[in-house]
């Protein structure tokens, strides 16, 4: 089958289509991407010369380009990874989240309804549902769990969700829905967590952590949801959602003690800078739904997919300094510098 995925240059959507390509040899993918800050074609080198992909820049917002697209291609699938993603930034300027996150969705939900597909899948995230206290570790997020987003990017990506239901109740349109944990892995953008740690490190920079870095996230290694929204797209029943958790929960003071502790650097290079305005406490996600319908579990335990992923920034210093080096410092400054 031929599938459209947007915003395949970036982190997830990129190492969906290296794992689709290598995993169904049968299957072609047409990848779009606006390419904005944290778009890089640098990462999709590995795949630019097969012949079963496709590279088109293009904002999924512009109506007269996605139908175009759809209209000449024909996919029959699509899976939307496009997003502004970063929640500081989402705080600094929520209106972008808002026109890709939201309308973005909808053109391509229009799409979907105006050209016909087997199904469209709509990544998301367990932001959607709030925040669970750090006192209560027998709670998690299940699918039933209602929606309470708690900044402008959560909020936008449950408009999303809920307008993908939408368009399944009104207009029967194969829609699926993922939200999963925290991703980790190879070509991640170096304002995220781990990645930014990893690379404050080894030039021996200050690593800045919110508050006492108590908060507590749920690792999911990246291969791992790939597995997952394969699985949903070929197996999956269409107008679920699926919890997709690695049920690996760390505290992001201990996660970065971890990263230091590799590459062999001292804990004082650890910063405390003031916290996230409305920054949630404990994300979690009990994934036995995927589980039990789907047969998914993640395969990577944390310790081992945090030396690999180590290791992938250590071999590939060249991919993400070219990044770091860029208009990224100018951000960096600004979301750090007065802290």
């Amino acid at each position: 089958m031929k599938l459209f995925v947007t915003g395949g240059a970036g982190f997830i959507g990129s190492n969906f289509i290296f794992y689709l390509l290598e995993k169904h040899p049968e299957d072609a993918v047409l990848c779009v991407d606006a390419l904005t800050y944290a778009g890089n074609l640098e990462t999709l080198a590995p795949v630019m010369q097969n012949p079963r992909f496709r590279f088109v820049k293009a904002d999924i917002a512009d109506r007269a380009a996605m139908y175009a697209l759809f209209e000449s291609e024909k996919p029959d699938v699509v899976v939307n990874f496009a997003a502004e993603s970063h929640v500081d930034r989402s705080i600094e300027n929520p209106s972008i989240f808002l026109q890709t996150n939201v309308m973005g969705t909808q053109v391509l939900l229009d799409a979907c309804r105006k050209y016909g597909i087997q199904r469209y899948h709509q990544v998301s995230t367990d932001e959607v549902y709030g925040d669970l206290p750090l006192d209560r570790l027998d709670l998690f997020f299940t699918e039933q769990t209602p929606l309470h987003a708690s900044s402008p990017y959560s909020a936008s990506k449950a408009s999303a969700d809920l307008l993908c239901n939408a368009y399944f109740r009104t207009y029967g349109l194969p829609v699926t829905i993922s939200r999963c944990s925290n991703n980790y892995g190879p070509y991640q953008f170096p304002e995220k967590l781990i990645p930014l740690m990893i690379a404050n490190a080894l030039a021996d920079k200050p690593l800045p952590v919110y508050g006492e870095g108590l908060n507590v996230r749920d690792w999911l290694y990246v291969e791992d949801h790939c597995t997952a929204i394969d699985l949903i797209l070929r197996k999956g029943k269409p107008g679920q959602v699926y919890n997709i958790g690695g049920h690996n929960e760390r505290r992001n003071i201990d996660i970065v003690k971890t990263i230091l502790a590799i590459l062999g650097k001292p804990e004082s290079l650890i910063t405390h800078v003031a916290d996230r305005k409305g920054h949630d406490q404990r994300y979690a996600i009990d994934p036995a739904f995927i589980h039990r319908e789907l047969g998914w579990l993640p395969q990577t335990g944390f310790e081992d997919g945090i030396r690999k992923t180590v290791q992938w920034y250590l071999d590939n210093k060249p991919w993400w300094e070219n990044i770091v080096n860029g208009e990224y410092q100018t951000y960096y400054e600004r979301m750090y510098g007065n802290r």
